[in-house]
């Protein structure tokens, strides 16, 4: 019988010591430092001559302590990644990373790392776990996957993954094992954005040329916080030329420092805002009338609803004086068409956020910016070369509707996106259908999920969870078993197609322990399940060779390189004007939002306020983490080791705090205590906290019970249109602790 292990015993240092070289080199690879400006190693070639007289090389690769994928050169010496600096060719980045690109050597050598497959060996949730070895822990999930299957059917096993490069991968296996049952984490962040753009313009996620624009409007995008890399440099060299930058945020974010103009939005009002915008830029004629009449349909019934909608009627909504909105209104349209609404990905987070997207889209039209220098850029995937597909047989039909009630409660969702947040209660409900079993890949949602209770509770319930990650997250913590996936230093995975090039992830270094790729889990995990034939590789290279069959280049030659371009590719700019809308153009009037019996216009939708001595509760990124992932990272813990909550001056003195303080917060759902950061720079009506800590996986040793956890505080509110998760409708009390 296998011995039974705690986490500590399993990952103690001497373990770790004994099992691997890797504590030598995380020794040595921490002299790199966190924040090193980039050398361009790839381009000097003087340094690789004399590196490669001393045994150093240099691999090019894909980061992935985020979801941006930006260009790596990783420095290996001896079989040690001593330092990671950006790849200046790739687009993602420009030869820069951000502190979490430059902490990934700590990410690969972390002794808290899952280093070979572990099978629960007490109660869920015990934190007891023993080893098995790949064959056992493959086969126990096939059994327990093919038991669900044939006693209550395919739809009783839940499938759950999030943005990264194998995930097409993954949905294939979901499909091949024939449930209806799939989340990603959209719903608990753009889901409002993306169905916005998709019912105006066709278009889930237009781009925006920052090079060129004159006049920029963010609304709760914190680029310089919640940094996609490419996109904040563009904004960060877009201030620096001088360009109109207003930023609406209730908090005095970075990205607010750097704007040309703060405004304090009271939350969930932004919609008032951007609707008396639209009212004056109609009321004084400074639309683009030749755009909107060739390009648009549902101008009059627009003009009809924001009548009423003026700027003294959106001051008493959100704050912000008439005069400031007509200004900027008039500022805005001047610009045009090199000015921008920004999409944005998220805005509020209330149940009205769709309608605020769809605002916002529409005030873009109405200037005339679409395809423009300056403004929104068209699908850029309708430009980007194809990647060669894998032949497999059709996929049998899902049986039985979705938990996540997409589309029979959720019509208008996607239904490549899902509402994971109604999977999960559903699961705890039983209805329509009893959930069985849960597979979840890179994925945590007893963090992300709002009311985190729940979620454990729900994971409780079922007959079997399953987790593929690199690390215990508290969601493996609660799994009956844990595939360990390798690092994305340690692994191939799926090409990146990126205009006219391919780029590649490939390993820097072998795996060091007995881990695998997401790529071989879930080949191997298929063929135990008897549907090897719907992923038909051999083995990683297989795969990308078959990726590249339409590509005269070999996959050594792409390794070699780390991308490859393609000649004399067209960009077909034709297709710029094809909207795939129901009337084929830009529907400032939705044609389906009115065959479902909704408002076809934006429209305002009024959000709800806190009681008295209650506060909004706002929740965002920082630039030193990742949403949940990165938090037990040592070397970004040292440079942000916790989350505050940060309250206004007016409040810590009412309740006598300061900074540092232990305060207690409390919702509907649930109570916490939180260290409290005082400021002028948040509105005195809202509490706001960086989301990821208060993690309960003893597995993480260094980031366990840090903080806390704003999934603890936030209750489960849905978007009926968009199915987002309306978190800032999320209200709590503050009080010293």
């Amino acid at each position: 019988m296998s011995k039974v292990y705690t986490w500590d015993q399993l990952f103690s240092r001497r373990q770790f010591i004994k099992g691997t070289a890797a504590t030598a080199a995380l020794g040595a690879a921490v002299g790199a430092g966190l924040l090193r400006p980039g050398s361009n190693l790839a381009q000097n070639s003087s340094l690789h001559n004399s590196d490669l007289a001393k045994g150093v090389k240099y691999v090019t690769t894909i980061c992935e302590q985020c979801v941006w994928r930006c260009g790596v050169i990783a420095k290996v010496e001896n079989g040690v990644v001593k330092m990671l600096e950006g790849n200046p060719n790739h687009p993602n980045n420009s030869g820069r990373l951000c502190p979490r690109g430059n902490a990934g050597i700590e990410t690969l050598y972390s002794p808290d790392r899952i280093k070979f497959p572990l099978i629960r060996a007490g109660a869920r949730g015990s934190g007891l776990w023993r080893r098995a070895s790949w064959d056992e822990a493959l086969n126990y999930t096939a059994e327990q996957m093919t038991k669900i299957k044939e006693k209550y059917g395919a739809k009783a096993m839940m499938f759950n993954s999030t943005d990264n490069l194998s995930q097409p991968f993954f949905e294939i296996l979901l499909k091949a094992y024939g449930t209806p049952n799939y989340g990603t984490q959209r719903s608990l962040c753009f889901n409002a954005m993306t169905t916005g753009f998709l019912y105006t313009y066709g278009v889930p996620q237009p781009g925006t040329d920052y090079s060129n624009c004159k006049y920029m409007i963010f609304t709760g995008r914190n680029l310089a916080e919640g940094i996609s890399n490419s996109e904040t440099q563009e904004m960060i060299e877009m201030v620096a030329k001088g360009v109109k930058v207003v930023v609406l945020d209730p908090r005095f974010s970075k990205t607010a420092s750097k704007a040309t103009e703060w405004l304090p939005v009271r939350p969930g009002t932004d919609l008032a805002f951007f609707l008396a915008m639209i009212h004056v830029i109609i009321k004084e004629k400074l639309y683009n009338p030749e755009f909107v009449n060739k390009y648009s349909q549902g101008f009059e019934d627009l003009a009809a609803e924001v009548q009423e909608y003026t700027p003294e009627w959106a001051e008493k909504k959100c704050e912000i004086p008439a005069e400031t909105i007509e200004r900027i209104a008039r500022e805005f349209a001047a610009a045009a068409p090199a000015a921008i609404a920004h999409p944005n990905w998220r805005t509020s987070n209330f149940v009205n956020s769709f309608q605020n997207e769809r605002a916002i889209a529409v005030l873009n039209v109405l200037i005339g910016n679409w395809a423009q220098p300056g403004g929104l850029i068209p699908d850029q995937e309708l430009n980007t070369v194809k990647l060669g597909v894998l032949s497999h047989p059709p996929f049998p039909a899902a049986q039985g509707i979705r938990l996540d009630g997409v589309p029979w409660q959720y019509p208008m969702v996607p239904l490549a996106y899902g509402v994971i947040q109604t999977m999960r209660d559903n699961i705890l409900t039983g209805k329509p259908y009893e959930a069985k079993g849960w597979l979840i890949s890179r994925q945590n949602p007893v963090l992300s999920i709002p009311e985190r209770q729940k979620t454990i509770n729900a994971l409780m319930k079922l007959d079997f969870v399953g987790v593929i990650d690199i690390q215990a997250s508290d969601t493996a913590y609660y799994a009956d078993v844990i595939l360990p996936e390798s690092s994305y230093l340690e692994r191939f995975d799926g090409l990146i197609p990126i205009k006219n090039k391919l780029f590649i992830r490939q390993p820097v270094i072998e795996p060091l322990y007995e881990t695998k790729s997401s790529l071989m889990i879930y080949k191997e995990l298929a063929d135990k399940l008897g549907l090897g034939e719907f992923l038909p590789y051999q083995d990683e290279k297989d795969l990308l060779r078959k990726q590249l069959e339409a590509f005269p280049v070999t996959l050594e030659e792409l390794q070699q390189a780390g991308h490859y371009e393609v000649e004399n590719f067209r960009v077909d700019h034709s297709k710029d004007f094809e909207f795939q809308t129901s009337s084929g153009k830009i529907e400032i009037s939705s044609s389906i939002m009115a065959q479902m019996g909704k408002k076809a216009v934006p429209t305002w939708s009024e959000p709800p306020r806190p009681d008295k001595d209650h506060y909004y509760l706002l929740t965002g990124k920082t630039a030193q983490h990742t949403q949940m992932f990165t938090q037990n990272n040592r070397w970004l813990l040292e440079v942000f080791p916790e989350n505050r909550a940060w309250l206004h001056t007016s409040v810590a003195a009412k309740i006598g705090v300061k900074s540092n303080d232990e305060v207690v917060l409390e919702s509907e759902v649930g109570k916490v205590s939180i260290k409290a950061y005082v400021t002028e720079g948040i509105r005195p009506d809202c509490i706001f906290m960086v989301g990821g800590f208060g993690h309960v996986s003893k597995g993480l040793k260094a980031a366990y019970s840090l903080g806390a956890s704003d999934s603890a505080l936030h209750k489960t509110v849905t978007d009926p249109i968009s199915g987002s998760s309306a978190l800032s409708e999320t209200f709590v009390t503050v009080s010293k602790a």
